[in-house]
């Protein structure tokens, strides 16, 4: 995909649509499609975590692995970002994604994008407040999953 295509797919999803041309034309370097079938995995706890995704259609389930089977905890549909994995070392995946339906996302390369924030500290600092964003929403999943998991359960 030309780069010009993927900025202005990236500047049509909410979660970038305020970045700065400069700064979507960056991101876009780092940016390509892809596509999973319903049931796929998209990444596996403990593997590598290269990049992260943006979800164009579809949905992406966030789960976790337990004694007592796959527990989801979270969810990512269209226009909304799964995976924060890429951001700190050592840089694996800290559960699965799984497509739950037939899924097209833009996947975004972590060593790409961390190596512009670097390079353009003015740019790293926006991303990262972004993906801060994120990261909070996600760890808020799943707090209220966890505790939904264990009312009733006393821990002594």
């Amino acid at each position: 995909m030309r780069t010009s295509t993927m900025r202005e797919l990236l500047a049509a999803e909410d979660v970038f649509s305020d970045l700065a041309p400069d700064d979507l034309a960056l991101l876009a370097t780092c940016s390509r499609n892809e596509q999973f079938r319903a049931g796929s995995l998209v990444a596996r706890e403990g593997e590598p975590a290269e990049c992260f995704y943006l979800v164009r259609h579809g949905r992406l389930a966030i789960e976790l692995h337990s004694p007592g089977g796959t527990l989801r905890i979270d969810t990512a549909g269209p226009g909304e970002l799964a995976g924060w994995s890429w951001l700190f070392p050592p840089y694996r995946w800290t559960a699965d994604v799984r497509a739950v339906e037939p899924t097209r996302l833009v996947a975004i390369d972590g060593r790409c994008l961390r190596d512009k924030c670097e390079a353009e500290p003015v740019f790293g600092y926006r991303m990262m407040h972004r993906f801060n964003r994120v990261l909070t929403h996600r760890l808020e999943a799943m707090r209220l999953r966890l505790l939904d998991l264990y009312r009733g359960t006393r821990v002594s």
